[in-house]
């Protein structure tokens, strides 16, 4: 449990120390105050993370601190006790900014549960604003450039942003899938509920599991308080589960049961709770190949494929390179005030020759490096540094160093050939084809392969 910082203003001194006493046990830190004069001091002085503030006080009432508290801390809330409370009172305090209006005497657990309760409700507020403030300033368009990739990827994904049904995003590391799930989110007709994420990669299995379902208190050592899983706060909006290839066999099927069902369990809980959610996974793993390997299930698999998108890899769409690059480097300018940069065509160049195994990450770290290391406003060759990995093009074949899709067919069905040492039938499971499929590829290249005995 947090520890808070609680300003207790409160004028009978005997009430004052049952109170800070009580918030002292409970595992918080008790300011005690006397008046309105010494609690604005300390208000000011300690920064506390709530106020309890008795209604009558020696040197003035509660609403004098309330009109200059709320123009100079506003994000702090305030609890306001009284003896003689009335309804016209109440409405008045809330109004200049109290968050309760209590009638003494108050029992001690329910104070302090709204004290909790408003604390946190203000966090999630400031949360909450800074989220939005954070997103209008770098808000990233997943479809720039003007490569025939990134427009069919811009195509799909409005027509499925569209739909209600799950989605899978497929790709490699750095490609921009959780922008991409944001993206679908925001542009469809969920855009105004709830949007949570869990990144599955490195969980272990009892971590995900609380994460996504939530527990009771008392449900493990630990849990001293129930929490509210993703999917439950999620409820109306969407999930977005990244890396679901990475989530255990042991919990893969309770996450099936819930996105089958409609409903969950916390752990630790007797009583099932409906959800209406809509999923949206991603992975840099081929499931396909787990699917083989008996590493996924293929029932799960299939409940969160409806769509399947594939984001291209940067060395794929350099033509995009020079637009991603600037819309990078206006983001930087918008974050530090730095810039405007340009980049020289020598250093596009080179940008544009390199495989970037990182993808659109590693070109933004890339680029923020070369801002710090330019000693003027242009970027050249000089201020790339691509942490000591082949500065290499990817294929040394086809216009422009990249090889045609027939090429690459053919070079990944003689390199999968090769490691089944040129059986036909090992290399169709491992390709996932027919191996009438395989071997009207073979002739249609012309690949030699072993003899008959061998292709097994």
């Amino acid at each position: 449990m947090a520890k808070y910082k609680i300003l207790v203003i409160e004028d009978e001194p005997s009430m004052r120390e049952i109170i800070c006493s009580f918030l002292e046990q409970s595992g918080h830190e008790a300011i005690p105050a006397r008046g309105c004069q010494d609690g604005a001091r300390l208000m000011l002085a300690s920064h506390p993370d709530s106020v309890l503030l008795d209604y009558t006080l020696t040197d003035g009432n509660a609403l004098d601190l309330l009109t200059l508290w709320k123009k100079v801390i506003p994000h702090v809330p305030v609890i306001i006790l009284t003896g003689h409370g009335s309804i016209d009172l109440a409405v008045q305090a809330v109004k200049l900014g109290a968050d309760q209006f209590i009638t003494k005497p108050a029992h001690l657990t329910s104070l302090l549960a709204m004290l909790e309760r408003g604390i946190e409700n203000a966090r999630n507020q400031r949360c909450y604003i800074a989220d939005k403030a954070r997103q209008s300033r770098t808000v990233r368009d997943p479809f720039i450039g003007v490569s025939e990739g990134i427009q069919q990827l811009a195509a799909i994904a409005t027509r499925i942003a569209a739909s209600d049904s799950s989605v899978l995003i497929e790709g490699e590391t750095g490609t921009g899938k959780g922008v991409l799930a944001r993206w679908i989110h925001d542009n469809s007709p969920r855009a105004e509920e709830p949007y949570l994420d869990l990144n599955c990669g490195g969980l272990s299995p009892s971590l995900v599991e609380s994460e996504l379902f939530g527990y009771e208190r008392g449900a493990f050592t630990g849990a001293v308080q129930a929490k509210p899983g993703l999917f439950e706060l999620a409820h109306l909006g969407t999930a977005f589960l990244d890396e679901i290839g990475d989530i255990d066999l042991p919990v893969q099927p309770k996450l099936l049961k819930v996105l089958e069902e409609k409903e969950l369990r916390r752990l630790g809980d007797v009583k099932s709770r409906k959800i209406d959610i809509r999923l949206i996974s991603a992975t840099h793993q081929n499931l396909k190949e787990a699917l083989y390997a008996k590493t996924f299930r293929s029932d799960l698999y299939f409940r969160i494929n409806t769509f399947t998108i594939v984001i291209p890899p940067l060395c794929r769409r350099i033509e995009d390179m020079p637009a991603l690059s600037m819309w990078l480097l206006n983001s930087f300018k918008k974050e530090s005030g730095d810039g405007p940069f340009e980049i020289s065509r020598g250093a596009m160049r080179e940008m544009q020759a390199y495989h970037w195994p990182g993808n659109i990450r590693e070109l933004k770290n890339v680029l923020e490096r070369a801002t710090v290391l330019a000693t003027g406003h242009v970027i050249t060759e000089n201020e790339l540094q691509f942490r000591d990995l082949p500065k290499q093009k990817p294929y040394a074949d086809g216009p422009r160093g990249i090889k045609t899709l027939d090429e690459l067919e053919r070079s990944h069905i003689e390199e999968v050939l090769a490691l089944e040492n040129g059986r036909v039938g090992l290399a169709a499971q491992k390709l996932g084809v027919p191996r009438s499929s395989l071997y009207e590829k073979l002739k249609q290249y012309g690949i030699g392969r072993k003899d008959s005995v061998a292709q097994h």
